[in-house]
């Protein structure tokens, strides 16, 4: 089966690939149609590893997917060929004691799209339990569905907060997972959301959606921001998703008293943490490993009309052209949130 292959840091290929495609009785047969390019295949790719996790081997990219159900196996009652669905990318061992605590996401035993040595789904076709995998609802188009993937994340961080409604929220980085995680706090019950980045272009489009505030760090003291607008109080959550060092350097100075401090972003190495002044402020710190039991409620909200992700989809590629559109994203242009390839289809 033809696929994108990473075949070693910096060389991508579109060739053919065995890749196991047998349909248990509590699987589904999927053609892929939309494939959202995502920070982590990007990472692989110029860089080979993400923390612990290596490329010692070829391996398929992709794991933001949608797609049609062309077959379903013997057990599987509530999907049918012909339907819409969009998948949950990581797949636990049911026996593991995480899944039985119901943190299935850090299971040490979870086989995850495009995570080595697990092959992602950049290909014409995929197989996966049909409990990972969800209907879209008519109203929510393929690429939305690859939207959820991401959006889960955000979920999964506005979940970890305990949002209380009429919160304060502060997300340091305007990339993709950044705005997720602002929109998802808003759907969970915040106020306003402030956003920073380096980036007008990023903070203009996080701005088109109500109730959130863009900083630029170029401009203006994050500190002396969420001060003023707090009244000297601080956020009631502090999400930091940019990974970057220096952006952890300032979290303790922005959170309120008693506040929560979400860590979404992976720093590229280890990174220095003012733990007296989290232990003055009594923080609560929470993290966040990609998401648990929150797929569906992500594909809710977005079915609902609550969040309108479509803004965020900067650009698509064919099949054919996904090398070009892993090139373009490597470049880290200022403009790009999300870029999609389309299996099936013309890019628009």
């Amino acid at each position: 089966m033809r696929a994108l292959v990473l075949e070693r840091v910096g060389e991508l290929s579109l060739r053919e690939i065995d890749l196991p495609q047998e349909v248990g009785p509590d699987d589904v047969r999927i053609r892929l149609h939309t494939v959202g390019v995502c920070g982590s295949d990007v990472h692989y790719y110029t860089h080979g590893r993400i923390g612990d996790f290596i490329v010692n081997e070829p391996m398929v990219l992709g794991h933001e997917a949608a797609g049609t159900i062309i077959e379903v196996g013997s057990s599987v009652t509530h999907l049918k060929p012909g339907d819409r669905v969009c998948m949950e990318p990581g797949i636990p061992d049911p026996r593991s004691r995480a899944s039985r605590l119901g943190i299935y996401n850090v299971d040490p035993a979870v086989t995850f799209w495009a995570t080595p040595p697990v092959h992602g789904v950049l290909t014409p076709e995929t197989v996966h339990p049909a409990a990972f995998t969800y209907k879209l609802p008519d109203n929510v188009t393929f690429a939305e569905g690859a939207m959820v993937e991401p959006f889960a994340v955000g979920m999964q961080a506005a979940s970890r907060a305990r949002i209380t409604p009429g919160d304060t929220a502060v997300v340091t980085g305007c990339g993709t997972i950044g705005i997720m995680v602002a929109l998802a706090a808003l759907a969970g019950g915040c106020s306003r959301v402030f956003i920073s980045d380096l980036s007008d272009t990023k903070l203009d489009l996080a701005q088109t959606y109500d109730g959130i505030t863009g900083i630029n760090l170029r401009q203006t003291d994050i500190v002396s921001a969420i001060d003023e607008a707090t009244n000297g109080w601080g956020a009631d959550i502090v999400f930091e998703c940019s990974g970057a060092p220096a952006a952890v350097r300032d979290l303790f100075r922005i959170v309120r008293p008693g506040g929560t401090v979400v860590l979404v972003g992976l720093p590229p190495e280890p990174v220095p943490v003012d733990i007296a002044a989290a232990c003055a402020r009594e923080c609560r710190i929470e993290t966040v490993f990609r998401y648990a039991n929150v797929f569906d409620r992500a594909l809710a909200l977005i079915a609902a009309g609550k969040v309108d992700l479509k803004p965020l989809i900067s650009d698509s590629y064919t099949f054919d052209q996904s090398i070009k559109a892993f090139e373009r994203a490597a470049e880290g242009r200022p403009d790009d949130v999300k870029l999609q390839i389309l299996m099936d289809g013309e890019a628009i």
